[in-house]
């Protein structure tokens, strides 16, 4: 490649550009090597750029065998070699802030406390710094922020330079070059040489803003997340629309919404445990009624959740040592059946329990006294539960 316009100058929208090399990948996938391009490969903790060659839109931009590949979502259909592209520069832009971003965040946690930076990952809507120390405080979280956020508001100029390893070691580098010929050395002057290939703006006023969102511990280390320049913007804007209506559901200005919202989380916890103790009256008074017709006790229900059935049984057990009982319903396209026997029944619940299962191609399980299970609607409730009735223990 003759030139990397993206290093030449990161604020080049469009340009021309031969096509030296139009192949296909193994598998299927068309791509283009100009003899040069503004598109930013994949690399450094940078995603690629996007854009158009001609018509057809860049989806990838990868760095393979020293050559910049363009992959399509199509073949390109072209006569001249010559073509006309341009790259997304919202995307290219927000890069730019957040890359430039990290540089001036992860400087602020090393001019202050000492903490290196060891990895660094921008995503589509946070960007990550991990930090080699164990454990941080809120303190030194919100000074590192205030101070980054310095940093920008002073419109630093950010240069970048191409040294040699000794002319790079030179300087007070955060870090160690990872290549050992041309270091690309992005210069924020007294505050951060970095190697770096990612793309920058001109100065630090252009990131705009740094929001540090919150921090974990990671591997032995501190993930801490962050944005910055529109997507602070953006971002305050989403949670500001949320607030809003916040506020308007919980019927509270700004300041109390938590206070709020905490009183409606109780008021509900306890309607929660009103309602619970009802449905436990309500299967107490159904459960004895149930008993007034006997001990053997066989029913049929559709839709009640295996929850009732199991607490139905419990109870009925609970008042009478000799109750058996079988409870089946059907939901949707399956079979359900709780069985449950007092201390002193003779019948033989696990056994029908086992013996029924295959009918329905059901699985369970339990003990002698309590079993569980369910299986497909091979059979109707009705249709399952006469077998039961049926069955010769």
């Amino acid at each position: 490649m003759k030139e990397q316009l993206f290093y030449l100058d990161p604020y080049i929208k469009e340009f021309t550009a031969t096509i030296e090399k139009h192949e296909q990948t193994t598998d299927g996938k068309w791509y283009i090597v100009l003899d040069q391009t503004a598109f930013y490969p994949t690399g450094g903790g940078q995603p690629h750029d996007e854009g158009f060659i001609e018509n057809e839109f860049v989806v990838d931009v990868q760095q393979v065998d020293g050559e910049i590949r363009h992959y399509l979502n199509h073949n390109l259909q072209l006569k001249e070699k010559q073509v006309k592209a341009s790259i997304n520069w919202e995307r290219r832009f927000d890069h730019m802030q957040q890359h430039a971003g990290q540089h001036i965040l992860s400087a602020a946690f090393t001019e202050l406390f000492g903490f290196e930076t060891v990895s660094f990952h921008l995503g589509k809507s946070i960007l990550t710094i991990d930090l080699a120390v164990a454990e941080i405080s809120s303190q030194q979280v919100s000074a590192a922020e205030e101070r980054a956020n310095q940093m920008i508001l002073h419109n630093h100029k950010i240069d970048t330079k191409w040294l040699s390893l000794d002319e790079a070691e030179s300087y007070p580098l955060r870090k160690q070059p990872s290549v050992l010929d041309q270091v690309r050395l992005v210069i924020i002057p007294n505050i951060d040489y970095n190697p770096c290939g990612g793309t920058h703006p001109k100065t630090t006023g252009e990131v705009r803003a740094i929001k540090i969102l919150g921090w974990e511990q990671q591997k032995g280390n501190v993930r801490m997340q962050f944005i910055c320049g529109n997507r602070v913007i953006t971002q305050l804007a989403q949670k500001h629309e949320v607030m809003t209506k916040l506020t308007e559901l919980v019927n509270a200005p700004e300041q109390e919404v938590c206070k709020a919202v905490r009183r409606l989380l109780e008021s509900e916890k306890n309607l929660e445990k009103k309602l619970e103790q009802t449905e436990e009256k309500l299967l107490t008074y159904e459960a004895r009624e149930w008993l007034e017709n006997g001990s053997a006790i066989r029913k049929i229900f559709i839709n009640r959740p295996l929850k009732e059935l199991q607490k139905l049984a419990k109870l009925l057990v609970s008042f009478s040592s000799e109750v058996n009982v079988f409870l089946v319903a059907q939901n949707n396209n399956q079979i359900q059946i709780v069985g449950a026997k007092g201390k002193e029944s003779t019948v033989e619940v696990k056994k029908i329990f086992t013996e029924m299962l295959p009918l329905i191609n059901g699985k369970g399980g339990g003990s002698e006294f309590f079993v569980q299970g369910g299986g497909e609607a091979i059979l109707s409730g009705e249709e399952f539960l006469e077998k039961i009735k049926n069955f010769n223990s």
